[in-house]
């Protein structure tokens, strides 16, 4: 990681020229993908540094991006990007997404407005950024058609379908994912696609949108794209949102256009890709969930199967598909999602779990429980922050140890390794009524590793069941570590 970051602070030097020099570089969560983010401030503003091994998709979004601003469309200016295609330099929207904005306002007129203003500039995107557009760019695809959308449709079937145990009719159901990307290939519009346009890729600044992680498109139906905005599982919008927010898009399409669309061949093909858009996040969400192992993705998996639970009560595709249509009925069954919620704890809920850090050198946490102690992990095989002199007189709650342990070492690694082994007695003992668990992080001094592993066990813990938490950094609140 060191190596990453001075090469990301060399191209930045050879960027900025007489511009403001670097002040701080601070490390952005990852979230699906494997590309790094860092963010470089300096007193003229700040930069977003991206670090993706992938050549082949930076060279995409570097040729989508400057292809896309040329037209004037809202995506990020390129800065800078190094010899070997690993890393560039790119304009920062700032933290803020439209996701973001909603969980914080609410469903109101202004957000209601903020849609619809990404919808307009969605639009243009995908039908001004056609023009001219080099597809021999596209990292998979270069367009959207039939052995695309069987692709999505094998990949739910494969990364969640089959993790379900249903029976089904291998042949039957393929028959109708051949039925079904048929009829879908035949659209009237095919432009730009941006193939993975959802609020969390929409961000705010100064009350306009931008654009970012589009490197996925291709050309395709420019019904997908609405599709995956509006039936986001976690945005919950309401039906008259979407209908509403739908009549809007293709007032936006006629304008570019201008000429009348088939609006109601328009929405029967637009009910086909929201299907085909639900399943294809579903695959997603079984492949970094139930294979990789990533919380995020299992948490959301039961609000997908409600928001598809919907869709297949109330929308009709237009297509009979009678193997695939028993198995989505099945998929969405309580029973069924009731597999993939966490058992989460309530006011009457007894447990408390009473997580600590401790130093090895001054002896194991006493369990006041009575019931002998509980889980204790070794956090020893970390690098330990405590041995650079800059460190020396911080904790693992200062942020510079926090990038450290989060940047420069196998830290997350071994937290999500104890999240999955401390989840099951956690489960376990809420759906018992048991009263008291503890789980203690130790390292040398009981400051640094320790206790950054402990607070992000806290964290953990609380967001995923709601469970009551005590929490004691031993050492430090004893201050046996001060010199």
């Amino acid at each position: 990681m060191q190596a990453i970051i001075d090469e990301i602070k060399k191209l930045y030097a050879g960027h900025a020229g007489s511009v403001a020099p670097l002040t701080e570089m601070e490390k952005i969560p990852q979230s699906g993908s494997n590309r790094i983010y860092f963010r470089i401030l300096t007193a003229a503003g700040s930069c977003i540094a991206t670090y993706n091994e992938n050549v082949r998709e930076n060279r995409t979004f570097i040729h989508f991006s400057r292809h896309f601003r040329a037209k004037g469309c809202p995506v990020p200016d390129i800065y800078a990007i190094n010899s070997a295609y690993t890393i560039y330099l790119q304009e920062d929207f700032g933290d803020l997404s439209l996701l973001g904005e909603l969980e914080r306002q609410g469903h109101t007129e202004r957000m209601y407005a903020l849609f619809r203003q990404s919808l307009e500039q969605l639009a243009r995107l995908q039908i001004l950024g056609d023009e001219g557009l080099d597809y021999s760019h596209t990292i998979t695809s270069r367009e959207f058609g039939k052995q695309a959308i069987l692709s999505d449709l094998l990949y739910f079937k494969y990364y969640f379908l089959d993790t379900l145990e249903i029976p089904y009719d291998k042949e039957r159901l393929i028959d109708d994912f051949e039925a079904l990307s048929t009829y879908l290939t035949h659209v009237d519009h095919k432009y730009f696609m941006f193939r993975d346009f959802q609020s969390r890729n929409i961000m705010l600044r100064e009350g306009e949108v931008h654009f970012i992680d589009y490197q996925g498109g291709m050309k395709g139906a420019l019904q997908y794209d609405v599709a995956s905005l509006l039936w986001q599982a976690k945005a919950e919008l309401s039906d008259g949102w979407k209908d509403g927010l739908l009549e809007d898009y293709m007032d936006f399409v006629e304008q570019l256009l201008e000429k009348k669309i088939d609006r109601v061949r328009f929405v029967s093909q637009y009910n086909g890709y929201v299907l085909i858009r639900l399943l294809q996040v579903l695959g997603a969400y079984g492949f970094r969930g139930l294979f990789e192992r990533k919380a995020h993705f299992l948490i959301s998996i039961p609000l997908a199967l409600r928001n598809f639970k919907w869709f297949l009560g109330n929308k009709q595709v237009g297509i009979v598909m009678p193997e695939f249509e028993r198995l989505l009925g099945l998929m969405v069954q309580d029973d069924v999602i009731a597999r993939f919620e966490p058992v989460q704890a309530n006011e009457q809920t007894p447990l408390v779990v009473h997580v600590s850090s401790f130093s090895y050198k001054q002896g194991l946490p006493v369990d006041a429980s009575g019931n002998g102690g509980g889980f204790l992990f070794d956090c020893r095989g970390i690098l330990n922050p405590g041995r650079i002199e800059a460190f020396k007189h911080l904790t693992g709650r200062d942020k510079a140890v926090k990038d450290y342990l989060e940047q420069q070492t196998r830290m997350p690694e071994f937290l999500n390794s104890a999240y999955d082994i401390v989840d099951i007695s956690v489960e376990d003992y809420i759906r018992r009524g048991f009263g008291s668990l503890h789980v203690g992080f130790g390292c040398t001094g009981g400051q640094h590793r320790s206790v950054y592993a402990a607070d992000a066990l806290a964290r953990h813990l609380r967001n995923k069941f709601h469970v009551k938490i005590d929490l004691h950094h031993i050492e430090q609140e004893a201050k046996n570590w001060e010199n």
